[in-house]
């Protein structure tokens, strides 16, 4: 408590300081000294708040003697009132000077002064007798006058931006570029109010001819930190515009997005998807320069953290609201998909990005043959593969990472023999660091686990210890193996699709659900299946309810 009231004595001596500077010269550098400082200047209004209202107005003046003078100063500078919410905790700071029982005169005048600066707050902006004058003879009171001069001049110069847009080298119709980055100066304590929206789309839109930008970088900052606290709403396509001029803005916003997502517990896909959508981003990437960098980041995210399946899981939201976004936005692709993916071969991303929903049923697993042939040349064709790697190929592939899922599905759904392509692709999609030996090797035992789950479905009797010794998970294989996270989906998929699998379902999970890694993977199997489903529309009544009574158990387990 003391090391507050240390802090906030420092800090009271800083503002000071400031405010005097700030009020004895109105010149650029001022001004635009004072807009870098609005957000730090508000924050320790609002710390002042805090401990004034613990303190009655005696203890005030004796604390801080010259109180009176700084929120003066304050009431007078027109960028701290613009600004946020700083007009709201002057009038409070002000509240808490008054004396509600006046004991002298003295008293009676500081309150009679407090009363003269809350009046100026309130009033917003100071009308001469002219103004006024000229304002009553139009039939405008000056509170409905001056929010409609507002409204007219925001308006006014955002069409005169657009007709600047628009003019290109037309230099004789083009507003100087030193107005415009003077105007997104003045914009940046102004960017929270409401009206002022059209000329921060207008100046965002707006590009100049310069070979640097011109517009402020404090003017990028504040309007992106207001979009990150919805405080305020801009279209997309201004949105965009304020990545493409402003970088580090959609790094923030992929950082802001990393946050919510680590900081919320038990984040469903469901929950994820809303965060992506409301961050803009699925909808901006449709930029093909946006899309690269976002991408870029869940690369090094996803290297990272070694393959983390929280960060595989995110990566394809993603990609499926993009998609949704590029087909809302693009009847046809404006773009390439060379463009969106420049490693990896188009005819690869071409088929992947298809809609299985668009696809009858029947053409699945020809479709999943033709993907996994597609992936296998690149991979192992080292006369043909990505010069970057198998990786490029499997980082393209877990973007779409619901054809996997497919896979697993029909493997156990069909009675035929397992193809070999299927096999591979299941392999390659869990092991994509695994050499062909390894690959080959895991595609064998996966092929054997297929068929004892075969035979146990004809089987009179089924029990999850049966399943377990069936699928060789008592062995003392390390559980974090890429072959036992293919065999730990099959087992899951099988327990959900099989016609007696629902009966074992739970023992079956129990007996899998040794370690609490484990348990984390199996709840991400089954609210990514229950995700797809819900896309698609493919899921069973059953099969659905069952998945979603397993997944609520074993979240109340975690």
């Amino acid at each position: 408590m003391a090391q507050d009231s240390v802090d906030l004595s420092c800090d009271y001596q800083f503002w000071m300081q400031k405010l005097s500077v700030w009020d004895q010269a109105s010149t650029l550098e001022t001004q635009q000294d004072t807009c870098l400082h609005l957000a730090q200047f508000q924050e320790f209004l609002r710390k002042m708040y805090e401990a004034l209202k613990e303190m009655d107005s005696n203890t005030v003046i004796e604390r801080f003697p010259t109180i009176g003078q700084l929120l003066a100063k304050a009431c007078w500078n027109p960028f701290i009132l613009a600004y946020d919410e700083s007009q709201k905790i002057l009038i409070w700071c002000l509240c808490c000077l008054i004396n509600k029982e006046p004991q002298n005169s003295g008293q009676s005048k500081l309150n009679y002064w407090i009363q003269g600066l809350l009046s100026h707050i309130l009033s917003a902006l100071r009308f001469d007798k002219e103004v006024a004058l000229f304002t009553q003879g139009l039939g405008y009171a000056p509170i409905d006058y001056y929010p409609g001069l507002l409204k007219n001049m925001v308006l006014s110069l955002a069409s005169e931006l657009r007709e600047n847009h628009l003019n290109g080298f037309n230099t004789q119709r083009r507003m100087a570029p030193e107005r415009v980055a003077s105007l997104s100066r003045v914009c940046v304590p102004l960017i929270t109010l409401p009206d002022v929206d059209p000329l921060v789309e207008a100046l965002l839109i707006c590009h100049g001819h310069e070979p640097q930008e011109i517009l402020q970088q404090e003017f990028f900052e504040a309007v992106n930190e207001a979009i990150l606290l919805k405080k305020i709403s801009l279209p997309v396509s201004a949105v965009v515009c304020l990545w493409l001029r402003h970088l580090p803005s959609l790094e923030k916003t992929m950082l802001h997005l990393f946050e919510k997502l680590i900081s919320s517990e038990r984040n469903c896909l469901r929950r994820i998807e809303c965060f992506i959508k409301d961050s803009l981003l699925s909808q901006a990437a449709c930029h093909p320069a946006i899309f690269r960098v976002v991408d870029e980041i869940f690369r090094c995210a996803l290297l990272e953290t070694d393959g983390a399946p929280e960060v595989i899981a995110t990566i394809q939201v993603f990609t499926q609201c993009f998609v949704e976004a590029l087909e809302k936005e693009n009847k046809q692709l404006q773009f390439t998909l060379k463009t969106y993916f420049p490693y990896t071969s188009p005819s690869l991303a071409t088929v992947l990005l298809q809609d299985p929903q668009g696809i009858p049923q029947g053409q699945w697993l020809q479709t999943l043959k033709h993907i996994s042939e597609l992936l296998r040349k690149a991979v192992e064709d080292q006369t043909h593969g990505s010069c970057r790697g198998p990786f490029e190929s499997w980082f393209l592939f877990i973007h779409f990472g619901g054809w996997a899922e497919m896979a697993a599905e029909q493997l156990l759904m069909s009675a035929a023999e397992p193809p070999t392509a299927v096999l591979w692709l299941l392999a390659f999609y869990y092991g994509p660091c695994d050499g062909r030996q390894q690959r080959t090797q895991t595609m064998v035992q996966v092929k054997a686990v297929l068929g004892h789950l075969r035979a146990m479905c004809r089987s009179t009797t089924l029990s999850a210890k049966d399943l377990q010794t069936a699928a060789g998970q008592g062995t003392d294989t390390d559980p974090r193996a890429p072959a036992q996270q293919l065999i730990r989906h099959l087992l899951l998929n099988f327990l959900l699709w099989a016609p007696r699998g629902h009966m074992i379902a739970r023992d079956a999970i129990t007996l899998m659900a040794h370690t609490a890694e484990i348990t984390h993977e199996i709840i991400g199997f089954l609210d990514q299946t229950l995700y797809r489903w819900d896309r698609l529309g493919i899921e069973s009544p059953r099969s659905g309810k069952l998945a979603r009574e397993l997944l609520k158990e074993l979240q109340t387990q975690v």
